[in-house]
């Protein structure tokens, strides 16, 4: 308690979560809180012209970041410089929108230094070059004629052997096993996309002085991807270690940068441990209203059977889509604009090796390529009939609403309409919480199972439901533990992988996947986080405003503040300020 006590000296310092009585809007210290907050984005857009373009700033295309160590370290001192400059502001003369925006501010460079120093992005993870060269986006999205934008293609390419050249004088000598092992294959999906699917992508193109300058261009990048790839495996593999876990006193600067966090990694695991066990007994008493004749286990693999036919797979999504959207309106659920532009649709091909179905909007400041699109991968038509089948099974029915849920209507796609509609600020729009973002996507899913979605009061239909929501709510749960134990205890993957069979229910092969995915985005614990905290809040909330409550008051009311920590949240939409830390310990 004494350790939990002090965090929260601290973060009430850094964030100040005890704030003075704030001025009007539109005052002196508001006036400079916006010139330091403009200067910051117009330096931390200018070294990473990526993000920039995926925002939906297109004065950044066809740039690239200087990976040099000079450029990095100047960056990092950049960081550090308007680190100090937000911790001289006096707070007691920003209005409250404007100390809202500091603290998310203050938060994002907190963390941004945090990757730097603690996470070693640059020096010690591989995988920040090995997927560095995606112009991607420059062939799915329609922002501009297709000339300019192969041009910044063209141009991104050509900087590729310099990217590879720094990466290996930034690079530690000795580097952990599973993040070599993991920009190895990145940098081979890379490759073989530069090789193949982008060619695909601008085989219509019918300017021969420009593809002639493309195809050298994309050979030379190409090229010095596969040959980082082969250092990797040559270089480093061979020295590589286990040391990928980032310590308990780093476990916790990650908590309290990136969500306001205070509770310690024991306690977050003492809590992730009983709800993963509350949650099982919601599988199984799910399984065994639908057959209480089998296992658990049993009952989940036989509802994988219940899929669409490869021909049907998309279609139904489509469907299915629209059904969950018109089920948001009917039962007041959330606010749904009239007008959407959401595209079901298959997973473009150079995408279709790392996905299953994703959400991909366009950024809040786009102006032209406004389509959001749903993708979904089909069946290859060269998979023999096991693997067609074991695909599918990845797809019944629930489960593909589930993820719908998630990535679409009420989830991701609904939280980029609500930004959208907001009158979120810059930095409200350019800065979001990773508990926030995935936790009101898995939120939703098991709000809408106990909203009664898709089954009209039949009993085995909504346990059906429930089970595939159940299911994926253990491995994020999973997630939790499994985070914490690898970086606070030193788990290993082995033994990780072991966690999420045992618990997850699934196989070794996804398992160990989910298990490897922990060693370098101990982060992924901020999806149950984030839905944990966010129903703390609905609950408080329901309280404070008691025959006022509908969950559609909460849900606008959560959606339209940006993408904040939910700390943040709790201050704008409680009376009570208390934090869900405080109300857990």
């Amino acid at each position: 308690m004494k350790k939990i006590a002090s965090l929260l000296v601290v973060v009430a310092v850094l964030f100040g979560c005890n704030p003075k009585p704030q001025a009007n809007t539109g005052d002196a210290g508001d006036a400079a809180f916006q010139k330091l907050s403009d200067d910051y984005l117009s330096g931390y857009l200018a070294w990473r012209p990526a993000t920039g373009v995926a925002l939906g700033f297109h004065e950044y295309d066809g740039k690239v970041t200087d990976a040099s160590k000079i450029s990095i370290d100047k960056e990092l001192a950049r960081l550090k410089d308007f680190d100090q400059k937000l911790s001289a502001t006096d707070t007691a003369s920003l209005s409250k929108p404007m100390f809202y925006d500091f603290r998310i501010l203050r938060s994002a460079i907190k963390e941004e230094i945090f990757n730097f120093e603690d996470m070693g992005e640059f020096d010690k993870n591989p995988m920040t070059y090995a997927g560095a060269v995606d112009v991607s986006i420059y062939v799915k999205r329609n922002f501009g004629p297709i000339e300019a934008r192969i041009k910044s293609i063209i141009a991104i390419e050509k900087t590729a052997p310099q990217l590879f050249a720094a990466a290996k004088i930034n690079l530690k000598d000795s580097l952990a096993k599973p993040y070599i092992q993991t920009a190895i294959e990145i940098a081979h999906g890379s490759a073989e996309f530069l090789s193949g699917d982008l060619k695909v992508a601008l085989k219509d193109v019918k300017n021969d002085t420009l593809m002639k300058a493309f195809n050298s261009a994309n050979q030379t990048a190409f090229n010095a991807i596969n040959n980082f790839a082969t250092w990797l495996e040559k270089e480093k593999l061979p020295k590589a270690t286990n040391k990928y876990a980032i310590g308990e006193a780093s476990y916790k600067k990650m908590l309290l940068y990136s969500e306001g966090v205070t509770l310690s990694p024991e306690k977050i695991l003492e809590i992730g441990l009983k709800e993963l066990k509350k949650e099982q007994d919601v599988f199984n008493a799910a399984a065994k209203t639908i057959n209480p004749n089998k296992k658990p286990i049993d009952v989940y693999h036989d509802l994988q059977k219940e899929h669409p036919t490869a021909d049907n797979l998309v279609p139904d999504v489509r469907k299915n889509v629209e059904a969950i959207r018109k089920f948001l309106t009917d039962k007041n659920i959330v606010t749904m604009p009239p007008v959407v532009n959401l595209k079901v649709e298959e997973t473009p091909q150079f995408a279709r090796a790392t996905s299953t179905a994703s959400n991909d909007d366009p950024g809040p400041f786009e102006t032209k390529a406004t389509e959001a699109y749903y993708y979904i991968t089909p069946v290859d038509a060269k998979w023999t009939a096991r693997q067609k089948e074991d695909w599918l099974s990845q797809f019944d029915y629930y489960t593909t609403d589930n993820v719908t849920i998630h990535e679409a209507y009420p989830g991701h796609y609904t939280q980029f309409l609500h930004l959208n509609a907001s009158s979120a600020t810059k930095i409200e729009k350019i800065f979001g919480s990773y508990a926030f973002i995935e936790g009101w996507a898995h939120y939703c899913e098991k709000m809408m199972a106990d909203a009664g979605y898709g089954h009209n009061g039949d009993t085995v239909r909504a346990a059906k439901f429930r089970l595939a929501q159940s299911g994926d709510a253990l491995l994020r749960l999973c997630r939790l533990c499994v985070s914490i134990k690898t970086h606070c205890q030193r788990m290993n993957v082995d033994d990780a992988t072991k966690f999420f069979m045992n618990n997850w229910y699934q196989g070794d092969k996804p398992s160990r996947q989910e298990a490897l995915r922990g060693t370098f985005d101990p982060g992924y614990l901020f999806y149950t986080i984030g839905k944990l905290e966010l129903l703390k809040l609905r609950d408080d909330y329901k309280k404070q405003e008691g025959a006022n409550f509908s969950l559609k008051k909460f849900h606008d009311e959560v959606l339209n503040h940006g993408m904040p920590q939910i700390r943040l949240l709790r201050e704008v939409m409680l009376k009570d300020k208390a934090t869900w830390a405080d109300n857990l310990q």
